[in-house]
């Protein structure tokens, strides 16, 4: 079973497609073709866009669904009369806050994406390049100023984190791979000892590191299934025997995997 589902705003489309995506997941069982419109900030779009969704609906012979956060209303009319399920994000949640609150809202286009606070902006800029600069074990001098200290086997998800915590939360993480050699004495590796209430670990099943590795170095010992497992088996010893909390990456998007750290770790968003 297939629906086509188009995203559509006029702004960048990343409110509808968040919300969007988010409900569609409660549907495991249907396979969704997602085309993503954003910027249908004027009538001539807004008709074309109306064609689009109507021939979809006529190859698919059932309606597309459409997740919409358009804010202007003879836009949203022309739009409303495609052959279409429509979702009026704004809309839906918009009016009765507006009556809750007794106000008008300003239905401003990209509202929900401005920069309505420079230093907070600017504060994740720095924890990007602050994530960038401390990949990989590149500068352990610098982990005194690091939030947290992301650890792992190679490939096991530590990078894209890092990256993900800075640009939602503005944290600063580093990261550091656990090799062969950090494993020998099963200790926690020197150049982190300093810094043990910042430490976090991520783990991995073997197997799916094994398939991770082989897409960078194919048929290799450092992606073999068996080098994986034993990899993973004596870092989570380490681990249990430090007592540094963990959890299994494998089935986690790096959206869950942050906010997982966040909530173990107590840390909070930098703002």
């Amino acid at each position: 079973m297939k629906r086509t589902v188009f995203f559509i705003s006029d702004g960048t489309g990343l409110t509808a497609e968040a919300l969007g995506n988010s409900l569609l997941a409660q549907f495991e069982q249907i396979e969704f073709e997602r085309v993503t419109v954003p910027y249908v900030d004027d009538m001539d779009k807004a008709s074309e866009l109306v064609e689009r969704i109507n021939l979809a609906a006529s190859t698919d012979t059932q309606k597309p669904l459409v997740f919409d956060t358009i804010v202007n209303n003879d836009i949203r009319g022309v739009i409303s009369k495609a052959n279409g399920f429509m979702v009026d994000i704004f809309g839906t949640f918009l009016h009765p806050l507006e009556t809750e609150l007794s106000a008008s809202s300003s239905y401003t286009v990209g509202r929900s994406h401005a920069i309505s606070n420079e230093s907070n902006y600017e504060r994740r800029i720095h924890a990007v390049n602050f994530a960038l600069d401390n990949d990989d074990g590149a500068r352990i001098r610098h982990y005194n100023e690091a939030d947290l200290i992301l650890v792992g086997a190679s490939r096991s998800g530590k990078t894209p984190t890092c990256i993900y915590l800075a640009l939602q939360y503005g944290i600063k993480a580093a990261n550091y791979p656990i090799t062969e050699e950090d494993l020998l004495d099963q200790q926690l590796p020197e150049a982190l000892r300093p810094h043990r209430g910042k430490i976090f670990g991520l783990t991995i099943d073997p197997e799916r590191l094994a398939t991770i590795r082989n897409e960078r170095r194919p048929n290799s010992r450092y992606s073999s299934v068996k080098q994986c497992m034993h990899e993973v088996e004596e870092i989570e010893l380490m681990y249990r025997r430090e007592r540094i909390p963990y959890m299994n990456t494998t089935t986690s998007s790096v959206e869950e995997i942050s906010t997982r750290i966040m909530v173990t770790t107590g840390l909070k968003r930098n703002r």
